[in-house]
């Protein structure tokens, strides 16, 4: 079987991949598109410096093998990680937050790239038909954009701005002005921003300062930029993950009474509906074949991935 695995140092193109059987609860999916997220990027840098395995999670797959019947042969996304069931958190509704979770393609678990995977069947969810695969590939980034509302309250008068101008800025922009908000777009590349033109204001650089600023940028220099924007008394919502650290004084914040929100995984149902319905829209996915991976992390395309 075809597989990117990573080894620790390097991503290695493998054929002679042993394919998966499921256990108990769990179903075997035929990958049939995967897409390279940043955190793919960024635990090639250490993000995850104990993962040896498959990379990553972003898929679209057809159910072969699985004890529910009512999802072979269905076309299908699913979510990243899978809870112990026993633990506080995973009673609790949290099991994303489980302290012995497994993710796939970063902790425990092989990922997408790869001609077949196992995944809890829990963690399933079918794509509509009329959605294709091609777009159905931005269900769970879309779904990470769409935690930000599920964590906090969004007043639709409230002056509202992204940090970043990559894909996931461009799905939390999209999600963002749906709801009526001041909406502003600070990134670095003007050729990029264009895409963001259509749903807020777009800018390099700004003086002003915001009710809740939003870090997608995916690099370090974020929350420093995110501090400076918000207002006393705002909200930061943290969504970039990244290998390293940064440091901040976080005196700041306690004198300035600012919340700070981490945010990251997402509903995966209300991402599907927004597909469904056109409510949302992105650049086409760049496709390469599993042994032109070089290529396909070296693209610059508003996405790019690997169909099987």
């Amino acid at each position: 079987m075809k597989a990117l695995y990573f080894d620790g140092n390097d991503p290695v193109y493998r054929t002679d991949y042993e394919k998966p059987k499921p256990s108990k609860g769990h179903s075997l999916i035929r990958v049939l598109v995967s897409a390279i997220c940043n955190t793919d990027r960024e635990v090639i840098r250490g993000y995850r410096p104990d993962f040896r395995g498959v990379l990553g999670h972003e898929f679209v797959g057809v159910v072969e093998e699985s004890e529910d019947q009512s999802l072979i042969g269905r076309r299908v996304v699913g979510e990243l990680n899978e809870g112990c069931g026993q633990c506080l958190y995973c009673k609790t509704g949290r099991e994303k937050h489980c302290v012995t979770r497994k993710v796939i393609g970063m902790e425990g678990l092989d990922g997408t790239f790869e001609e077949y995977f196992v995944l809890a069947n829990h963690l399933i969810h079918p794509v509509p038909d009329e959605i294709p695969t091609e777009k159905a590939i931005y269900t769970e980034p879309l779904a990470a954009a769409l935690e930000i509302p599920s964590q906090i309250h969004i007043r639709p008068d409230y002056n509202v701005a992204v940090i970043g101008d990559g894909r996931l800025a461009l799905m939390i922009t999209q999600v963002l002005s749906l709801y009526g908000v001041d909406l502003t777009v600070i990134g670095k590349h003007e050729e990029k921003l264009s895409y963001f033109k259509k749903y807020a204001k777009t800018t390099t650089k700004t003086d002003e300062t915001f009710e809740i600023v939003v870090d997608a940028s995916g690099a370090p220099s974020g929350i420093e930029m995110a501090k400076q924007l918000v207002r006393k008394k705002g909200m930061i919502v943290l969504k970039s993950t990244y290998a390293g650290t940064t440091n901040i004084d976080l005196s700041y914040f306690v004198v300035n009474e600012i919340t700070i929100v981490g945010s990251r995984c997402g509903p995966f149902e209300p991402a599907l509906e927004l597909l469904s319905k056109n409510l949302v829209e992105f650049p086409p996915i760049e496709l390469f074949e599993l042994q032109d991976y070089e290529k396909a992390f070296a693209s610059k395309a508003f996405k790019s991935g690997f169909i099987f």
